[in-house]
């Protein structure tokens, strides 16, 4: 059995903490000694949706192991999905709600697509 992951973190009111670090979490580069032992957060890289060099949308995985917040969504103990720019946490049926919803605008979009194909080539006009 392999032994867990671990982080020693600085933490402006209970000094260095060491606490587990999930195998998902891409460490703690940028991590502030000012941050409070509540606000410690664990997080994936993003995942990005990229157009014409705009960053449109970001989603990664991130757990505030000793948050106070038990809600799903609200930066807590338990993980979640960050969505940018929609600032918020997202629990797994709020994430596969939100996945249907970008699959229907793709079908939007596809089906703007199609008209604007059909009146560029001079039907409709």
């Amino acid at each position: 059995m392999s032994t867990p992951r671990t982080v020693t973190l600085t933490t402006a009111d209970r000094g260095p903490v060491t606490i587990p670090e999930p195998a998902w979490c891409q460490g703690h580069a940028h991590h502030d000694p000012h941050t409070e032992y509540v606000d410690i957060t664990h997080s994936s890289p993003d995942i990005a949706l990229n157009f014409r060099h705009t960053v449109l949308l970001t989603a990664g995985l991130v757990q505030a192991p000793h948050g106070t917040s038990p809600a799903e969504g609200m930066d807590g103990p338990t993980p979640g999905v960050s969505v940018f720019p929609l600032g918020d946490t997202l629990g797994p049926a709020q994430l596969y709600d939100l996945a249907g919803r970008l699959d229907a605008f793709t079908d939007q979009l596809r089906g703007l697509a199609d008209q604007l194909t059909a009146i560029l080539g001079g039907e409709g006009r």
